[in-house]
């Protein structure tokens, strides 16, 4: 049985970095100078003159995929994306500061495509070789290699789940060797695994026993017991992890505050409560928004001036809507619908074949163009081009009632379009999964997922069977 021996793993794992970075400049070169690919001639640059600065990008790298967590273990991570996306960002800083200690260096005849090729070289096969050493590893594991051994001191329900998420996730490469019963139920297996003896014995188990993690799933009434636990794991030289009986209530991805040396876990960890963030959202609005409205600026005209003449009444619907810290503001439209009763308007949804609607006003709901003067309550900070659709007081009241964490939503601000809507959730479609998906864009909020919903709502533009 090989067990992980996590710092030979990361050295080979370095050597492997190097050669592939290695590998991207040579090819950077090969391809700049030794080809006409690119339609500049065959003449061949010095090659060690410009293979010299491998000296400069290599402990640079390292250092910063180092700094970046890209030599942690990754053996919870089931998917590439967040390494993928720290090895885009080690890249691109990588490559800025070659850039600057070239010129610092006063390398100033060093070719700019060449540079630009090995940015590039660098990133795809970097995350083509995470992901391959990736796929080997979950491989090795599944095939009971590389494993690491797991007491879990405990018997109850908290147990219980733990055990079957191991069971049904063989990539992890963790193998439960068994449990101490916190309950003296006198049962000899759990989810079948042994059950070794009762919490007292935990010394007399890691002592005698190959034990990589304990894991503490005690339950409330036990917790008594919980220093001793901790106390003793550190006295046999065994890493003590502890899952809290309230980790229902914690989000995904939990943040950690401390206040004088006590820690606060923090339900509800949103990336946009960081000021910097919040900078680069607003910027990513702006940069899109100011030359939509230019650009658009005929198409909003001419919309205008054809619901004027398609029914009496103003051009703009004005709806009341909750937005950040559930503040309320006044939300654009284009009118698509006969004029009605503000009050009466308040509590009634839209249908598919709301006899409400103009004839125009069907075209511009289903092309979504009804939804372009929310460009100004984007310029005003009302809104954001991405985040959770806006919802009527009155609606807001009720699901929040009817569905749990519903007002999670109001810690960002809401958007045009967003993570529920380009999934299918938009119009008279399930609240409850719309919420799920609010929830995530909240906690897992990304300039890149950001992106990704811009681009899926172009894609979507025209062929959305729920808008209307």
């Amino acid at each position: 049985m090989i067990r992980e021996n996590q710092r030979i793993f990361n050295i080979a794992l370095v050597i492997i970095d190097f050669t592939v970075i290695t590998l991207a400049l040579v090819l950077a070169w090969y391809i700049r100078f030794a080809t006409d690919l690119l339609g500049f001639g065959s003449n061949v640059g010095g090659f060690y003159h410009y293979i010299l600065p491998i000296l400069l990008i290599l402990p640079s790298y390292i250092f910063i995929y180092y700094l970046l967590g890209l030599y942690t273990p990754q053996r919870t991570k089931k998917t590439i994306t967040s390494e993928a996306f720290k090895i885009l960002q080690a890249n691109v800083v990588g490559l800025f500061f070659l850039v600057t200690m070239l010129f610092v260096l006063e390398f100033t005849d060093y070719s700019r495509y060449m540079l630009a090729m090995f940015g590039i070289f660098s990133t795809v096969l970097s995350i083509t070789e995470r992901f391959i050493i990736r796929k080997l590893l979950q491989y090795l594991r599944s095939r009971r290699y590389n494993i690491k051994y797991i007491l879990v001191i405990g018997t109850g329900e908290l147990a219980r789940k733990f055990s079957e998420v191991i069971i049904q996730n063989e990539y992890l490469g963790y193998d439960i060797m068994g449990f101490l019963d916190e309950n003296h139920s006198r049962a000899d297996f759990l989810n079948g695994f042994k059950i070794l003896g009762t919490v007292e014995d935990l010394e007399d188990v890691l002592s005698n026993n190959l034990v990589d993690r304990a894991v503490i799933t005690l339950s409330h009434d036990n917790y008594n017991l919980l220093e001793w636990v901790v106390e003793t794991c550190e006295k046999c030289g065994v890493r003590a992890e502890i899952i809290p009986s309230y980790y229902s209530y914690m989000p995904t991805k939990p943040y950690l505050d401390v206040i004088e040396g006590i820690p606060l876990i923090q339900i509800r960890h949103i990336p946009l409560d960081n000021s910097f963030n919040r900078f680069l959202k607003r910027c990513f609005d702006l940069i899109l928004v100011l030359p939509a409205i230019v650009i658009l600026s005929p198409l909003l005209i001419l919309v205008a001036f054809l619901v004027k003449l398609s029914s009496s009444g103003p051009v703009i619907f004005q709806q009341e809507r909750l937005g950040l810290d559930k503040k309320s503001f006044q939300m654009y439209k284009f009118r698509s619908m006969k004029v009605q009763d503000e009050e009466k308007e308040k509590f009634h949804w839209t249908t598919e074949d709301d006899p409400r609607k103009t004839g125009f006003g069907s075209f511009i709901r289903r092309t979504s163009i009804d939804e372009l003067p929310q460009f100004f309550n984007i310029l005003k900070g009302e809104m954001s081009l991405i985040g959770p659709r806006p919802e009527r007081p009155h609606f807001a009241e009720k699901f929040k009632e009817e569905i749990p964490k519903y007002m999670v939503k109001h810690h960002v601000r809401p958007g045009m379009t967003g993570w529920a809507q380009v999934n299918g959730y938009r119009g008279n479609t399930s609240i409850k999964k719309r919420i799920e998906h609010d929830i995530y864009y909240v906690e897992n909020w990304t300039t890149t997922l950001d992106v990704k919903i811009f681009f899926k709502t172009l894609i979507n533009l025209f062929r959305d069977e729920n808008a209307y």
